[in-house]
This record gives C-alpha cells, structure tokens and sequence, in this order.
C-alpha cells in the first residue's frame, strides 16, 4: 500500500535537496509549509475520489451493473457497454491503464477527421472518462460500472482572454511580484494576467493542453473568486503531463515560487484548505464534490512515481494535506 512519509526521510540527496528549497521559496510566498511525501508502490497508487456532477447532464443507461466482489472482468464489461451507447467506438486497443485517442462521435474530428477525443478506462476498472479537445467540440464524460448513469457534458462557451477582459501585468503587479521573488519570466510562462485597465485584480489563466479553461482572480486585499465555467482542475497542469514526481501545494502564488527555486513539476489546488479534516468516511465517488479536480486530473497524476504534498503549516493547511493524502491511497490512521 502507498505511504505517507515525512520529509527528513526523502530516499534521496536530490529530493533532500528538493526538501530545502522548498521550505526555503515556499516561505517567501506564504507561512511555513510542511512538507509531506506520498511514495506509490510499485503496482500504482489508487484513486478514490470523483468530480462533481452539477452542470452536467446524465443520460440513464440500462445495463446490468456489477454485483459486489465482482471481477474486474465484469467491471471492464460494463464500462464498454457504457461508453459504446454514447457513440464512441472501441476497439481491442483500448484497455485499462491507458490513454487512447479516438475519433469523437459528436464532431467526428472536424474536417480533418482528428483523433481528438482522449480516452481513459482507470487501471481497477472503476471509472472511464473521456474528452474531445477540439475548440470547436470540447465533449467529455465520465462513466461507472457501478452507477446506472452516464454523465456528459458540452462546452459551448470556450473561454478566451479577450472575452474575459484580460491584459498583460502592468508595473504595478509587476513589482509586487518581484517583492516576492518572482520574476517577469515566470509571470509570462504561467500567463499570469490582470483585468483589463485594473492593476489591482491579478488574473490566473488555468490552462489544459494549451487552452484556457478557467480563470482565477486575487486582489490585492486577498479577495479570491473564479470565473463562472471555469474547470476544475489543478493549476499549471500542463506542467505536469509527464512528470515522474509532482509537487502539490495550497496556492498559485506558491506554484509560482517553487517555479522560482527551479522546479517546474509543481501544480497547485483551485480552492485552497478546508478548516479541518474530515471525520467521515470519504463519500462516494459521485458525491466528493469538493476534490473534483483531483479526479478531473487523474490522467496526469497517474503517471507520477511520487507526489510530494506541500502545503501551509497552519491547521487548514495540515487539513489539506490529509486530505489529499487519503484520496491518494493513503492508509486510514
């Protein structure tokens, strides 16, 4: 089973050296971090949590789902009888634990017939979800064995800079970044913005292959808010596409410095620390409402070896780091 180790056991002198600048640039940004270290064993980590469903429809899907202690055979079965009623066509190819790009049935690919629906079956056989990242199309969805609903949804509205009413940094936001160490080459790696004519709203471009998916605002006075459509997802995904070890922290301004220490394998969550750990069990998948970037960007973390948690050294933050620790196959203490 993975573990949770603590940082002054990191195997490692590059992740000891990982340990101290961490500590050291985390600082500049926020309070103190503790630092924590998931460690997957060799057979992958598992999964638990799932994204929201509000905003999107579900299409019933009558098929027989699996018994309790089913195998993962019935499982696999049920998951491809689900994805075939929407459209999508599999083929032999298309196993668990894998990333396939198909021809997506809502916009066939445009005139070019693109492969551009990107397909996953989770390696346990618990979930499936599926994309079209054409601009044009933007299809995605998710099904379970054990669910007798299929759920999809549409993005019509894609989001642009110009229809947000974003502008480059200017002087202002300039210099209260760089009092926090972090330069104007780092600022334009990570899109960061401002609204149109309004020096004192920062504007984090959340971005997914390129494109812009959702959008968060910081004033100066620390008021947060999210453009309304943006998608759950962790920022500077695409950061993290093929990192072997990915480092998870509390907040953009955070990403932002560990970038500044030299490491750009490092994604923060959307909406910072809930107030204290859980004392339920963790919700089913449909229910985890609160984690749904987590699931939203299982593809990309599948991939990582080691994923290394952190967040604020306050209680919220201790809270964060237990909690995502759990939904990444920590064991229950």
């Amino acid at each position: 089973m993975p573990h949770l180790l603590q940082a002054a056991s990191l195997p490692s002198e590059h992740c000891l050296k990982s340990t101290f600048w961490l500590h050291h640039f985390l600082s500049l940004a926020s309070p103190p971090k503790s630092l924590f270290l998931f460690q997957k064993n060799s057979s992958r980590f598992r999964f638990i949590s799932y994204a929201a469903t509000k905003g999107l429809s579900t299409t019933p899907v009558h098929l027989d789902s699996p018994k309790d202690g089913s195998s993962d055979l019935d499982r696999l079965r049920v998951l491809r009888q689900k994805i075939e009623v929407t459209g999508i066509n599999l083929d032999d190819s298309c196993v668990p634990g894998r990333y396939h790009y198909l021809i997506c049935p809502k916009c066939n690919g445009g005139q070019l017939m693109e492969r551009s629906l990107s397909l996953h079956i989770t390696e346990d056989r618990n979930f499936a979800m599926w994309r079209c990242f054409r601009i044009a199309c933007g299809w995605a969805g998710r099904a379970f064995p054990e669910s007798s609903v299929t759920y999809s949804e549409v993005t019509k509205n894609w989001m642009t800079v110009d229809s947000l009413g974003l502008e480059p940094l200017g002087d202002k936001l300039i210099a209260y970044f760089g009092e926090r160490m972090i330069s104007k080459k780092t600022l334009w790696r990570n899109a960061v913005m401002q609204l149109s004519g309004n020096q004192s709203v920062i504007a984090f471009t959340y971005r997914q292959n390129g494109l812009l998916v959702g959008c968060k605002y910081r004033s100066m006075g620390k008021r947060f808010w999210q453009e309304r459509g943006t998608e759950k997802i962790l920022y500077g995904l695409d950061d993290v596409q093929e990192a072997d070890e990915i480092i998870i922290v509390e907040g953009e301004l955070d990403k932002l410095s560990v970038e500044e220490a030299g490491y750009c394998n490092c994604v923060s969550v959307p909406g910072g620390a809930p107030q204290k750990v859980s004392a339920k069990e963790l919700p089913p998948l449909e229910k985890d409402t609160a984690y749904h970037y987590l699931w939203n960007c299982r593809e990309y973390l599948d991939k990582a070896s080691r994923i290394i948690l952190a967040t604020d050294g306050d209680s919220p933050g201790q809270a964060l780091a237990e909690e995502l620790a759990r939904r990444l196959g920590k064991q229950r203490v």
